[in-house]
């Protein structure tokens, strides 16, 4: 008897990618996010009592996981409409790397006693239209979209740094872990052959991230 031939992976219409898309969106808005990696903070007691620190703390990782939720939304929309494969498949990495951050935002959230964003579907509707869009754009235009986001996340980041109690030693190391990972992804869509976006483009993305972030702290 003759081996069988390998099988060949189905081509997916865009009915079917669209319906894929679905889902991803459904399951990083609605489901429990788990981590592929450990949690920066395991281990480290928790030190911080103030109710206000605790308050303000909470409030912080609230928008890091709101930025999280739209980082998903970004590279899904960016694969979708990616021209290149290969491409395609480094937005899905990376996005499969986001959900470690996803994870490690919500559970410390929820170890300050709060909640997530209940805005969290806006971000991730909005996030995913301009990641399709950048992605519609070309390869190099999408790939500099991802760097120049990172660029703006990671100065996000470091203001959080700047920004958190002093004592709160368990959520310094998840936005460390955090900003190391961006900081990485920015510099993988540089070698990549990133294009530098204009001007006003850059400047309405840190606009728009102003906006996302003030809302987010409080909603």
């Amino acid at each position: 008897m003759s081996p069988k031939a390998p099988a060949v992976p189905r081509r997916l219409s865009l009915a079917d990618r669209l319906i894929q898309e679905i889902d991803r969106g459904l399951r990083t808005v609605a489901a429990a996010n788990v981590a592929g990696r450990p949690f920066p903070d395991e281990g480290v007691p928790e030190a911080l009592a103030d109710p206000a620190a605790r308050r303000h703390a909470a409030a912080l990782m609230r928008v890091n996981h709101a930025g999280e939720i739209a980082a998903q939304a970004l590279y899904h929309g960016q694969a979708l409409t990616a021209r290149n494969p290969i491409l395609r498949e480094h937005m899905l990495a990376a996005a499969r790397e986001e959900t470690d951050h996803l994870a490690w935002c919500e559970r410390r959230v929820r170890d300050l006693d709060s909640r997530t964003s209940m805005l969290a579907p806006l971000w991730y509707a909005g996030s995913f239209a301009i990641g399709a869009l950048a992605g519609l754009s070309g390869d190099r235009t999408s790939l500099g979209f991802v760097d120049e986001t990172e660029k703006q996340v990671c100065a996000h980041l470091e203001a959080h740094l700047d920004d958190l109690p002093a004592e709160d030693e368990r959520s310094r190391r998840i936005v460390a872990q955090m900003k190391a990972d961006e900081d990485r992804h920015a510099s993988d869509a540089r070698a990549s052959g990133a294009a530098m976006l204009p001007r006003p483009v850059r400047e309405l993305m840190r606009r728009t991230a102003r906006i996302m972030t003030g809302t987010a702290y409080r909603i």
